[in-house]
């Protein structure tokens, strides 16, 4: 667990174990007598990425691993043909191959806090879609703006920078719109996505 839900929140939610974002040998250091693993957010470019026969070791083992929201997704996406249970929309949208950039899940964060400091492109780039479906701005707008998100670094990607590079691209009324949908109707999807976890794991579903 990391930046993706507070951990109090989790708890009251599931009560686990929680650990912090899963790196690479974490897994294999799991005692035997686990039987589910969650896996939410881990490390991507800061330290070695948790391995897939990491995984797939604990499969072979029985032990039921779902993953969702960020490295969970990814690797879920990944492996979900192997046993790992995929979770939540960021899973369908990799899974489908539609999304398959794995800098969309990534985030700056404290390390000592789990405090996100920037925004995931994947939650940018879903609500911004969401409000074109709503018909709140344009199609070619949103375009532009992931393309844009897309080359910046991705610790500077936050809802304000969003608004900084949406005023060169849209006219004040479209501009306007927009952040009055982001205010009231913005998800987090991320979050939702960590819930939704804990929830399959709580229940001992494998979807949500």
């Amino acid at each position: 667990m990391g930046p993706s839900l507070e951990l109090e929140r989790a708890r009251e939610i599931l009560d686990a174990d929680y650990r912090p974002p899963v790196k690479r040998g974490d897994l294999m250091a799991l005692p035997p007598e686990v039987d589910t693993v969650g896996i939410i957010d881990g490390v991507l470019l800061t330290d070695a990425a948790v391995g897939h026969r990491e995984i797939l070791s604990l499969l072979d083992r029985g032990v039921k691993v779902y993953g969702a929201s960020s490295m969970g997704a990814l690797r879920a996406a990944e492996l979900s043909d192997l046993g790992m249970i995929g979770i939540g929309r960021i899973f369908a949208e990799y899974a489908s191959g539609r999304i398959n950039g794995d800098d969309e899940v990534v985030l700056a964060y404290d390390p000592f806090s789990q405090r996100a400091l920037s925004e995931p492109l994947i939650n940018l780039r879903l609500n911004l879609e969401a409000a074109a479906e709503c018909g709140i701005i344009s199609t070619d707008s949103v375009e532009s703006l992931i393309a844009s998100l897309k080359h910046t670094y991705y610790p500077k990607r936050t809802y304000d920078y969003l608004y900084q590079i949406s005023k060169i691209e849209m006219k004040n009324e479209e501009l306007e719109a927009l952040v009055k949908f982001l205010k009231n109707e913005g998800m987090d999807y991320k979050q939702n996505d960590a819930i939704l976890l804990l929830r399959a794991v709580k229940d001992g579903c494998d979807f949500f």
